[in-house]
């Protein structure tokens, strides 16, 4: 009966209010103190840093843009938006999965290799010997997402090589021009 009894008493209240819901105040400033010197430095948060524009910016935004249908707008649609087209972007996925995946399997498979050779004594593997299958069998998978995407072809109605060696060479090429024209 007195584990029931539990259940009937009040709730504990927090009196105090959380840091959290103290929404009147935009910058908080934090003062750090360094016990360890005889300094105290303090800092303000700035919450309009590059990318984090306040509600403002995009009213002045909507504010300033031309109204939808006009020729002005569509070309600018155009221009900040070019889309891949699905062709392409499905071929570029697969040169990705295949870029990644068969570097990561071989890897793993080497490192499964290694661990029976070594548990069944046919051969006591070096140390470095596994490391080094990690760094460049791994390594070689991680630069597979950007060799997947430049060594496809860009050109819908172009299939591109096994290798794509060719387009990547163009394409890396095409990428830098477009670069150097928003400059």
């Amino acid at each position: 009966m007195k584990t029931l009894a539990i259940f009937h008493q009040q709730p504990i209240c927090i009196t105090k209010p959380s840091l959290w819901d103290q929404r009147s105040q935009p910058f908080y400033s934090t003062t750090i103190n360094n016990h360890h010197s005889l300094y105290t430095s303090s800092w303000k948060l700035h919450a309009q840093s590059k990318g984090f524009g306040g509600a403002n910016d995009s009213i002045q935004k909507k504010a300033n843009a031309p109204k939808k249908g006009s020729s002005q707008d569509n070309k600018e649609e155009e221009d900040d938006d070019d889309k891949i087209p699905s062709v392409v972007f499905d071929r570029m996925v697969r040169r990705i999965l295949t870029s990644v995946g068969v570097p990561m399997v071989i890897g793993v498979l080497l490192l499964k290799l290694f661990d029976i050779l070594k548990e069944k004594q046919l051969w006591d593997v070096p140390i470095w010997v596994p490391f080094l299958t990690t760094f460049v069998f791994f390594g070689s998978s991680v630069l597979g997402v950007p060799y997947g995407s430049l060594s496809t072809s860009w050109d819908a109605e172009k299939k591109g090589s096994l290798l794509g060696i060719e387009e990547a060479k163009q394409n890396w090429d095409e990428m830098w021009k477009d670069e150097e024209n928003k400059n």
